[in-house]
């Protein structure tokens, strides 16, 4: 198994097999609208900028799940990350990333790359890297600036 078995929903409805991903970097976020990690939007578009043409992708994953920050609808969320943080990185539906009703791939990154204490995501902007060839390479805590991922994304780049 890799992400690259996996498929998701787009912001605006059209399947997307992340198997289209293939050969590419992979930033895999779980998003929220109104959470106070909200502005990492700016850094994580920042990212996308200074690493899209280098086979770098970001995929953002709003998320409800914690303390109710992502009430919007699909389209109200996928307006707002591009008003409000010029968000051009793909944006998928709203998933659950925890629990019973869990996204699939979200159930695989969690079993492949465990949080501290727990597998299970705990909060808005968690973060996992994936490797061109679909393989978890690391696991970030919501608190960990995107642009402190600068390093290992350009390690996985170049590997």
């Amino acid at each position: 198994m890799s992400v690259h078995d996996y498929s998701a929903i787009t912001i605006n409805g059209d399947m997307k097999h992340l198997s289209d991903y293939k050969g590419k970097v992979i930033l895999i976020v779980n998003t929220a609208s109104e959470c106070g990690f909200t502005p990492q939007f700016t850094g994580l578009q920042k990212l996308y900028d200074d690493y899209n043409d280098q086979d770098f992708e970001i995929l953002g994953f709003p998320c409800n799940q914690f303390g109710n920050q992502d009430p919007g609808s699909n389209e109200d969320i996928g307006s707002f990350c591009q008003k409000n943080y010029g968000v051009t990185f793909p944006m998928f539906q709203k998933v659950d990333v925890k629990g019973d009703h869990a996204h699939p791939l979200f159930t695989y990154l969690t079993s492949e790359a465990k949080g501290l204490l727990t597998k299970e995501i705990k909060w808005n902007f968690t973060k996992f890297l994936v490797s061109k060839n679909g393989e978890v390479l690391n696991r970030y805590a919501p608190q960990t600036k995107p642009e402190n991922l600068k390093e290992d994304i350009e390690k996985a780049l170049h590997t």
